[in-house]
């Protein structure tokens, strides 16, 4: 095997292992910032190592006794007294012997809890949105910094700081590396879920960029809903939230064409979903359902992307399902988002001007100011009612809202195709 072979198996064996070692580590040093720096040290390690020795057969476990040592020196240089020091040293021994055997028997059943901690501590409340964020995909998807910040478009040095900030706040904190208390999980399960479905959302429509689309992030959020979903598999959200990920990245092949440039959901070649992901969707929502009979914000959302798979054509669609599913997420989870989007559903229902009617009372929702899918939605349905020059403004309006480039095109394109006679903005009278 060959160096470059060997730091590609690393890179492998690392995302596999990350959060779980983490996660171990953790347990023990009850400090998740401690617990990932050991971790990336026995990675660097086995960079140094492995492309002399080879991958060991059971490269988590090497990976644990590494880090267990660099933790046992650790601590033996921290400037305590000699008794205590010795005492803590001895304690601290014997646990990671115990916790490595632990690892190596029996890594997946007895890592579970460990995980579901990490989970929990990487989006705790207490950090930002931004943080929850970071943290998560550094902690559990195993991303560099490099590859968190190529994914959202900001600096490496912003990432790093998100990060460092967040383990400071942990600590400062006293944040317990623990499962909540039943009377907390509902809320701090809420958090997790969040964040999972942001870093779905930023990969499944690009905020800003070239790419409509960042497969990777929707690939490690949906990684992640999985894992969570084994992890706590009676909540039902948690496999709401995965059926609506499954579903909406079977669409993906279909959802760009050979430029790159975005494809309307209607225009798609739906013979290019992926219908084995529909399925596991379908079979996640089925057990979203049967955990509790009224479906919640992530399973409503799951249920109303079921019905859009289950049309083999677009005119097959089942709009007025769909009006009646926004109906009841609208009454769950009132937002000006959510109302626009069953907008949509109603125009596709009932036709664009009653829809026209939804969507002109959300024009002055300060929410909504400068979200260019008002304007773009706006500009279709007065396309489609024969109002070609209002439907130019506001596809113009959209492209300049928008902070994504093959959006941005894709609007202005729309703009010149809905009112052809206008004059392009750079000919126009300044």
């Amino acid at each position: 095997m060959t160096t470059s072979d060997t730091h590609r198996a690393i890179d492998a064996v690392w995302r596999i292992e990350s959060a779980r070692l983490i996660a171990g580590l953790a347990r023990m040093l009850r400090d998740v910032g401690l617990a990932e720096e050991l971790a990336q040290d026995a990675l660097v390690i086995a960079l140094e190592k492995w492309p002399e020795s080879g991958v060991p057969d059971n490269p988590g476990a090497w990976l644990m006794a590494t880090a267990k040592h660099r933790a046992i020196d650790r601590l033996r240089r921290i400037k305590l007294q000699q008794r205590k020091h010795e005492e803590l040293g001895h304690e601290l021994e014997r646990d990671w012997e115990d916790a490595t055997a632990e690892f190596e028997a029996n890594a997946d059943d007895d890592i579970g809890d460990d995980l579901l901690r990490l989970v929990f501590t990487a989006c705790h409340p207490v950090l930002s949105m931004e943080a929850r964020v970071a943290l998560t995909l550094r902690m559990l998807g195993g991303l560099t910094t490099d590859e968190i910040a190529r994914a959202y478009l900001v600096s490496e040095s912003t990432v790093a700081q998100r990060i460092v900030r967040a383990k400071r706040t942990l600590a400062e904190a006293q944040v317990p590396f623990e499962v909540p208390r039943a009377d907390e999980l509902g809320e701090r399960l809420s958090s997790v879920l969040s964040v999972i479905y942001l870093i779905f959302n930023e990969g499944y429509s690009a905020t800003a960029g070239d790419d409509l689309i960042r497969p990777a992030l929707c690939e490690e959020a949906l990684r992640l809903g999985r894992i969570v979903a084994e992890l706590a598999p009676e909540e039902p959200e948690v496999h709401g939230l995965v059926a609506l990920m499954e579903i909406q990245t079977s669409r993906t092949r279909a959802r760009t064409g050979p430029d790159g440039a975005p494809v309307l959901l209607l225009d798609q070649d739906r013979s290019r979903w992926d219908r084995l992901l529909i399925q596991r969707g379908f079979a996640a929502l089925t057990r979203a359902r049967k955990l509790r009979g009224a479906l919640g914000p992530y399973s409503l959302q799951a249920a109303i992307a079921a019905c859009h798979a289950q049309a083999t054509t677009a005119e097959e669609t089942d709009w007025k399902t769909i009006v009646a599913l926004y109906d009841a997420l609208s009454q769950l989870t009132p937002s000006p988002v959510v109302e626009l989007n069953r907008a949509v559903a109603v125009s596709m229902a009932f036709g664009p001007a009653a829809g026209l009617e939804l969507v002109d009372a959300l024009v002055a929702e300060p929410a909504l100011a400068n979200y260019h899918l008002l304007p773009s939605v706006r500009g279709d349905l007065l396309a489609k009612l024969g109002r070609h020059q209002e439907a130019h403004a506001e596809f113009m309006r959209a492209a300049g809202l928008t902070r994504n480039n093959r959006e941005q095109e894709f609007l202005t394109e729309r703009a010149r195709v809905s009112a052809p006679d206008m004059a392009p903005p750079s000919e126009m009278k300044q």
